[in-house]
C-alpha cells in the first residue's frame, strides 16, 4: 500500500517514509512504485519458513510487506551468521551474482512481494525514477553493511547490544518501546555473540536502569542517552 505526501514522516532506513502499515512514497516516486507493484507477486510465509536457500539462483528479489525476515548463512563450523533483519518496506535478495550467498527465512509470519530480476531490469530501462530508487536502496544496504562490519570488528559485547537496541529503535517505530520479533539466539548470531552473553548484557542494562524488559519480545528504553554512550567504542 502506498500513499504520496509532501511532508515526509520518519524514515524506515531504506529510503521510504512509513506511516502505520503503509509505505509512504515521496513526491516523484509513486508512479515508479506502482509500476513495480504490477510486476510483483505477493507471497506469505510462516515462522521459520525458508524464502530462498543459499546456493540457489538469484533471479528473484523481494520486498517485505509485513513481518520480519532474516538473511543468514551457515558457516563451515556449524555456526550461523545473520547478516541482516528486514522489516516492512525493506528490500532483500538484490544480488549481483547468479548464485545466492545467503539464505532468507521468515522470523515470524511474513508477507513479501517477489519480483523477477529480468522484468525489473526491463521496467528500470523505461523508468528512471525506479532506477534511482533501486540504486539508492543498494547504496544504503552497502552503507549499512559497512556499519555492521565495524560493529563486529571493533565493539565490545555491551557496545554491540546497545548499538543493536538503538538500531532497532531507529528502524521500527522510534518510540521508547521496541518490539523484537527475533529470538535471543537470532540477536546473538547477528551480533557475533553467544546467547548467554546477550542475555547477561540485557540483564545488566536492566539493572543499570537503561532498559526495562516487558517481555522476551518487547524492551522499553528508559535511558537512551546511557545506551548511546555505551554504544560508542
Amino acid at each position: 500500500m502506498y500513499r504520496q505526501i509532501d511532508n515526509p514522516g520518519y524514515w524506515n532506513g531504506r529510503g521510504l517514509s512509513v506511516s502505520g502499515d503503509a509505505i509512504v512514497a515521496q513526491p516523484g516516486q509513486l508512479d515508479a512504485l506502482m509500476a513495480l507493484e504490477r510486476i510483483g507477486k505477493r507471497l506469505s510465509f510462516a515462522r521459520n519458513d525458508e524464502i530462498y536457500a543459499e546456493g540457489g539462483g538469484a533471479d528473484l528479489w523481494y520486498k517485505v510487506v509485513s513481518g520480519t525476515v532474516r538473511i543468514c548463512k551457515l558457516l563451515t563450523d556449524g555456526r550461523r551468521h545473520i547478516a541482516e533483519f528486514c522489516f516492512g518496506g525493506d528490500c532483500f535478495g538484490i544480488d549481483i551474482t547468479s548464485e545466492r550467498r545467503y539464505s532468507a527465512e521468515a522470523v515470524d509470519d511474513a508477507v513479501v512481494m517477489r519480483y523477477q530480476r529480468r522484468a525489473t531490469e526491463q521496467l528500470v530501462d523505461r523508468n528512471p525514477a525506479l532506477a534511482r530508487l533501486l540504486r539508492d536502496t543498494v547504496l544504503r544496504e552497502l552503507t549499512a553493511a559497512h556499519g555492521r562490519a565495524f560493529l563486529l570488528a571493533r565493539m565490545t559485547a555491551p557496545e554491540r547490544v546497545a548499538a543493536f537496541l538503538l538500531e532497532m529503535c531507529e528502524r521500527r517505530d522510534r518510540t521508547k518501546f521496541i518490539d523484537l520479533p527475533m529470538s535471543r539466539n537470532d540477536i546473538a548470531d547477528y551480533l557475533g555473540l553467544t546467547i548467554e552473553t546477550v542475555c547477561r548484557t540485557l540483564s545488566a542494562f536492566k539493572r543499570a536502569g537503561a532498559i526495562a524488559i516487558a517481555s522476551p519480545h518487547r524492551i522499553e528504553l528508559l535511558d537512551r542517552f546511557a545506551l548511546e554512550a555505551m554504544s560508542e567504542p
